[in-house]
This record gives C-alpha cells, structure tokens and sequence, in this order.
C-alpha cells in the first residue's frame, strides 16, 4: 500500500518554475500550498493550486509564517526556488523541523555556488573548464589584460557573498559580462577597486548552451535529462527563451561525467550542469552549477522529465520512484524573453554584447513566427490543461 501524499509548501510561485512545481505535484493529488511576493504571481491562478498566500514582509517574519503554516499542515514538503531563499531557509533548519526540505542543505549549497570549487571538483571528474584569472587587484588586472585572449567573459565566484558590498558602493550585481579589449576590461573594471573585490575573468567559449539536469541521491543518479538552448537573453548569452529536449543517446559521456562531478560534491537533489557546448569541435566547457530547479524545469515538465514529483517522493515520501523516458525534441518557449529577443535582433543589434554573433533578421523572424505552428512547441506559462496562468501574465504585462 502506498503511503498517504504529505502536503507541499512551494516558496515563490510568482514564476514558470514555481507553477510547474505547483503543477506537477497538484495534478498528482498532493494538496498544495503557494507563498507568493505579490498578487500578480501566475502561480496564484494555477487550478492545481489548494491555497495561495502572500509573503511575510521581512527574513524573521517569513520564517514565523513558515512555522505557523507547519503547525497547521503538520509534516509537509517544503520547496524554494530562488537561491537567496534557500540560504535564508538552510540558516533556519532548526526552526523548521516539520518540513522536509526539498532542497539541498547549506553545506553543500555553498560547495556549487562557489565556483572554485567547482571548478576543481571538475578538474577531478575529467571536465574541461574555461581558463580563470582571479583577480585582487587593479595591477594585476593591468597585467593580465596584456596576456589574455579576447573576448574574455566576467563572473562572480560567488554572487551571494558579494552583493552586499557592492549595493553598498552602489555597484549593480552583473551575472554576466563581455569585455573585446584590455582597454574595456580595465575600465569596467576600475570602479570595483574601491570595494576591493572583482569578478572572476574567464576565457570566452563558442557554441551554445548544454544543460544536463541530474537527481542525486546517495551518490547515485536517480533520474537524468538534457536540452540545448536554441534562442537566449540576452542573445549572446544568459537564461533559455527557447530550449529543446535532446535524448540520452546525445552528449552521453558528458552526462557521465556531469554524475561524476556531482559526486565530488557530494551532492543531493536536483541540480543543473551548465555547459557551453561548440558543435564545430565536440568541446564542451563547464560553466556552473545551479543546485536548485531551473528556469527551464518547464521543458523538462513538457517532455515528461517530472522532477518535482520524482524529488517529492524520492526526499518527502523516502521512496524511489518509478520513472519513464522523456520525450526528446519538445520545444518550450518563455515568450517574454523570446519576443525580446526577437526585438532586439532585429532592431537594436549593436546592443547585443558578444560582437563575434550574428544573426539573420528575416530568418529570426520567420523562426519565431513558424514556431507558433509546431506541434512539438510547449510554452513556460500557457498549457491547455492549467490557462488561466497565462492569462493572469497577460493581464500583469498589459497592466
């Protein structure tokens, strides 16, 4: 007999990845019930949704809602999409005991946001990672403008340990960004001597993104699924606004070694391997991981890759669930983004940042219209079976 379904809290159903964490585990028959920042979230509208709250305003306020809900549900699934909440969460476990945590705790958290870290756990799987100056100064960046390669790409180590001190200097937090000369990377970089921290400066690596997506437990890979990233945004390169489910047959070394280097990490729960994949030689470079669900979890949701409900059962119900193929080809798009993408090809491509790109406009345009006629193409928000998501987006953007 199978074990009565426990309730599930879902913190931050304000985007696709929380609504198809609602939706997964609703359309299953587990009772779910949705944390919101603001009464626009689509997930509010989801028909799979039990209840909807807001959120508390404030850390310590969040974490007494949390508690008064338990107490009310009793023993009960907690998920949280964003980063920041996973680390406020894992700093209050103690305060939480009546829910399992559907992520991963603050130990290993911290091992997969430090890119360092990463980066050597992969060295050791076998993985080619893009070449890293970590800088700590103005002179050594003078140095190793003249002797790196360019374009150059620059990323934080560790984002969460630096935003801080930089919203304290009033410095925005850049993912991302490109630098085509020592000139440029000098000067972006010179306002950060002032906080006396600087991002990490990485070769830049061809090709398109590969994510590989891997449910770890014990050391074993109890479910895996990969697709590449037709369209991004920013163009030259950021999240999916269009991606594709490949199958197991494509990239399946590189998904071995993806479970190898999560096992350096010791790693438990989902997870995405973050690739940049150059089709003109086979190579692929690591980028990152994301130890969380993924803004692209709607395509894997799409093709039959359910991954909410396979960690629901694998780390709330302590039991390994049964899994079926997924459906390789399955487009899904985030039209938002694809539509700005769109625009920004073709009407403002001096602004796309990677110069070594370009693109087509009538094909991009044709590319974008054609994909409405598709039976393979699934969307982010809108599904036959769960609308009114879609059109509570609609009503947020046109208000």
């Amino acid at each position: 007999m199978s074990p009565p379904l426990l309730p599930a809290v879902v913190l931050g159903i304000d985007s696709p990845i929380g609504l198809t964490i609602v939706r997964d585990l609703g359309m299953r028959g587990v009772v779910v019930h949705g944390i919101a920042w603001s009464a626009g979230a689509i997930g509010l509208a989801s028909r799979y949704l039990h209840r909807g709250l807001l959120r508390a305003e404030g850390d310590e306020e969040l974490i007494r809602q949390l508690i008064a809900l338990s107490d009310e549900l009793g023993v009960s699934c907690l998920f949280a999409i964003a980063e920041n909440d996973i680390a406020l969460l894992n700093r209050h476990r103690e305060r939480l005991p009546g829910y399992r945590m559907m992520f991963a705790d603050e130990a290993r958290m911290s091992r997969v946001l430090n890119k360092e870290q990463t980066y050597a756990a992969a060295a050791r799987a076998g993985l080619r990672v893009p070449q890293t100056r970590r800088l700590s100064s103005m002179a050594q960046a003078e140095a190793a403008s003249r002797e790196l390669r360019f374009p150059v790409v620059l990323k934080w180590a560790n984002p969460h340990a630096v935003t801080r001190c930089l919203s304290a200097a009033g410095l925005a937090l850049e993912k991302t960004h490109y630098c085509h000369s020592p000139e440029e990377l000098l000067g972006y970089l010179r306002p950060y001597e002032a906080v006396g921290v600087y991002p990490l400066v990485q070769e830049y690596c061809a090709g398109y993104g590969l994510g590989q997506f891997i449910l770890m437990k014990d050391g074993q890979a109890q479910y895996v699924f990969q697709h590449r990233r037709e369209h991004e945004w920013p163009p030259e390169g950021g999240f999916s606004s269009l991606c594709v489910s490949e199958g197991p047959e494509w990239h399946s070394e590189l998904m071995r070694q993806s479970i190898a280097l999560l096992r350096e990490l010791d790693w438990e729960g989902v997870a995405m391997v973050e690739y940049r994949h150059d089709p003109v030689t086979g190579a692929s470079a690591l980028m990152e991981i994301n130890g969380r669900f993924w803004g692209s979890l709607p395509l894997a949701w799409h093709a039959g890759a359910c991954f909410p409900w396979l960690t629901y059962q694998l780390f709330g119900l302590e039991r390994t669930p049964a899994s079926a193929p997924y459906r390789a080809g399955i487009r899904c798009r985030f039209m938002a983004p694809e539509t700005k993408r769109l625009l920004r090809v073709l009407f403002q491509p001096q602004r796309i940042a990677d110069r070594s790109i370009r693109f087509k406009r009538l094909p991009t345009l044709i590319g974008y219209l054609l994909d409405f006629l598709r039976p393979s193409t699934r969307y982010f928000v809108f599904s036959w079976r769960d609308p009114a998501p879609f059109f509570k987006d609609i009503g947020n953007m046109r208000r």
